[in-house]
């Protein structure tokens, strides 16, 4: 329906992901209202681009859109200060693992790194693959990963450090770092 430009088809998404989409922006801001406010905006680039844009995966795609729209809301947030939320926390946690994406010259290599660990991802566990999925691309809190998995929080964090130390390894292996 969106091909046709019907906005039927806007309500639509919201009635089926929006729910997804706003705890996906929430965890990254850790606001309501940010959050809904990310979704509106990943809607409005969904209505821009569709046509001639046509997505394999419409809720993948859309996610996609939330969450670089809460990554680009946190940065502008966030410049002139560090620390402090989620997102900063988890993606420190991976920093002794990555390169700096800083530089446009590595862009191959980027590329090249996120194949290596999207391969890693597929060879874990599926209880495994998600808490590394929801900690490292959705931001959520340790403490909610605990609930959510039905682990104690120490449980959490030490299966994250031991998946990053064994993706670091992979990533060696591979000769990627």
């Amino acid at each position: 329906m969106l091909n046709n430009r019907d906005e039927q088809a806007l309500k639509e998404s919201v009635q089926q992901y929006g729910a997804l989409c706003r705890s996906v922006a929430r965890n990254i801001l850790g606001s309501d209202e940010d959050a809904e406010e990310c979704l509106n905006d990943a809607l409005l680039r969904v209505w821009q681009a569709i046509p001639p844009a046509k997505p394999e995966n419409y809720c993948a795609y859309l996610l996609k859109l939330v969450r670089n729209a809460a990554l680009d809301r946190c940065k502008a947030r966030q410049r002139g200060k560090r620390g402090g939320g989620q997102l900063t926390q988890a993606l420190d946690e991976l920093t002794e693992i990555f390169p700096s994406a800083e530089n446009i010259e590595h862009e191959l290599e980027q590329r090249e790194l996120m194949q290596a660990v999207t391969k890693y991802l597929q060879a874990l566990p599926e209880k495994q693959r998600n808490l590394f999925i929801c900690r490292y691309w959705q931001a959520e809190p340790v403490a909610s990963l605990a609930k959510r998995f039905a682990m104690n929080e120490n449980t959490v964090k030490v299966t994250l450090a031991r998946l990053r130390k064994r993706l670091q390894k992979y990533l060696r292996e591979e000769g990627l770092l």
